[in-house]
């Protein structure tokens, strides 16, 4: 994983480590529920149409996916952290099915944490992984 960020900058520090913590416990250790009760605020914001706001509704809809589906996990390849915000670059991998071939679902997510670490807001744009010999270019999307 390649880790961006002003090691004096504290607060970008935690955040970025929160960040990773909410991921890997919500999809690899399947407590979600547990990793948004913790990371998340009540009053999240989600800018995903397709996701509801609210840290437990979140937690919510990662535990409908890992209960789906056991194989369901999260690499991060890229984080970035300044301040507040945070960017990861990642692959969802297994969120729709149970095909342990799945090239997963690449995910740019931007996260806008508060003064205590804590997801307040998210964006994020998604695409499928496709194998780097099918891309036009001959490059992997990581």
């Amino acid at each position: 994983m390649i880790e961006i960020v002003d090691t004096t900058d504290t607060r970008a520090v935690r955040n970025k480590d929160n960040l990773i913590a909410f991921y890997r416990r919500a999809i690899n250790d399947k407590q979600p529920r547990e990793a948004a009760a913790a990371l998340v605020a009540d009053d999240y914001v989600q800018h995903n149409p397709l996701l509801p706001d609210g840290g437990a509704m979140l937690g919510e809809t990662f535990a409908a996916v890992v209960e789906a589906h056991p194989l369901a996990r999260v690499e991060i390849h890229r984080i970035i952290a300044v301040g507040d915000w945070v960017w990861a670059h990642v692959n969802f991998l297994n969120l729709y099915s149970d095909d342990p071939d799945d090239l997963g679902i690449a995910g740019v997510d931007i996260w806008k944490m508060d003064s205590d670490g804590v997801a307040l807001e998210h964006w994020d744009v998604l695409q499928p992984v496709v194998a780097e010999a099918e891309t036009v270019s001959g490059h992997s999307v990581f």
